[in-house]
């Protein structure tokens, strides 16, 4: 008798650490977007052309079709222990005649 009791007691044991350890949610980190660095903000100058600006920025994020002459370049951080988002960057490079004439900067630092 008292081997079939170890038995269920181990067996009670293990069913409820591996319940338990089923119960808890992982949530993984959400990058999203271009990453945006202070230095690649730092090598756009105005009359850059649009390849030199995708040399130094890569593929715009947003590029809108109804205004070709601005690309977005947009960076979202969402730490898997919350769902809010604890970093926000942005980019946005104005054109005219195929040249930056403005740009625009968000928390870039």
């Amino acid at each position: 008798m008292s081997l079939i009791m170890r038995l269920i007691f181990v067996s009670s044991i293990l069913a409820v650490f591996f319940m338990s350890s089923a119960c808890t949610i992982h949530r993984i980190d959400v990058q999203q977007g271009n990453v945006i660095t202070k230095d690649m903000v730092d090598q756009l100058k105005s009359g850059m052309s649009k390849g030199q600006v995708l040399f130094v920025m890569g593929s715009p994020l947003i590029e809108d079709p109804f205004h070709a002459e601005r690309w977005d370049y947009v960076f979202t951080m969402q730490p898997g222990d919350t769902r809010k988002i604890t970093e926000y960057k942005r980019v946005s490079v104005l054109f005219k005649d195929q040249k930056v004439e403005n740009i625009d900067v968000v928390n870039v630092n």
